[in-house]
């Protein structure tokens, strides 16, 4: 786990361990910055508990961030010369992309931890992508919500309805990619579908905290219907879109 202490939240950290926890063993920690500012104060009290290394790295010029250059370079020593399954970068920034793209071109994993603001050719640089958001408690979905409509952000109301459209629509394209013959879709493939289309996509972000609880709780879009009485599997289908009316 790298993280970028300047575009990172030191409260979670702790959760961001958790996450990082489900995919692999986290061996190497480490996280960068500038320890002569004020703003990596935050941070002082939780590393030694979480046995996280700080690394130094001086502002060598105003406007130009030396943090990411240290972590880039620190990353690719680890990529040529340690055995490891994967990376978990921490920032928020669209600079890492390109670091991304070539730890996953050596065929390792790779996750992301940042904030919903994240530039889109980051998180999808990514093999799964969290959103600090959703490491918070999360917030009980109201009935009134709008279905599939995620946390409220701080966006404007069309950016809002951007983020449903483009929900929906990952929606369909992972159950066209799942469906089977009998036109029922197995959850679990749904799921994987969903992340490769979405590496950011979680039920975390619409209040839910598994994907089953969300496709139960939006009956109104998806059919379900279990499997064998021996298993637990859920099948789903979605339910055709109401058509506009033309006026």
């Amino acid at each position: 786990m790298l993280i970028d202490g300047d575009n990172a939240q030191p409260s979670l950290l702790g959760e961001m361990l958790a996450e990082a926890g489900k995919y692999g063993l986290v061996t190497i920690r480490r996280i960068y910055g500038d320890w002569t500012t004020a703003n990596m104060g935050g941070w002082k009290d939780t590393l030694n508990t979480h046995a996280i290394q700080p690394i130094q790295q001086f502002r060598y010029s105003v406007g130009k961030n030396a943090t990411d250059s240290a972590l880039i370079i620190d990353a690719m020593d680890i990529l040529y010369t340690v055995q490891i399954n994967g990376f978990c970068l921490v920032s928020s920034d669209s600079d890492y992309t390109r670091l991304a793209t070539r730890i996953r071109e050596k065929s390792l994993f790779v996750m992301g931890i940042g904030k919903q603001l994240t530039p889109r050719a980051f998180v999808n640089a990514c093999d799964r992508f969290v959103y600090e958001e959703n490491l918070s408690k999360p917030t009980p979905v109201s009935s009134e919500e709008t279905p599939l409509s995620p946390k409220p952000a701080a966006s404007s109301s069309a950016k809002s309805k951007a983020k449903q459209k483009i929900s929906r629509d990952v929606f369909k394209r992972a159950f066209d990619l799942a469906v089977q013959e009998d036109g029922w879709a197995f959850l679990g493939t749904l799921g994987s579908h969903l992340r490769q289309l979405d590496p950011g996509f979680d039920p975390r972000t619409y209040g839910y905290k598994q994907l089953s609880l969300l496709i139960k709780g939006h009956q109104e879009i998806f059919e379900i219907k279990p499997g064998s009485a021996e298993t637990s599997q859920l099948y789903v289908k979605l339910k055709p879109g109401r058509a506009k009316r033309s006026g």
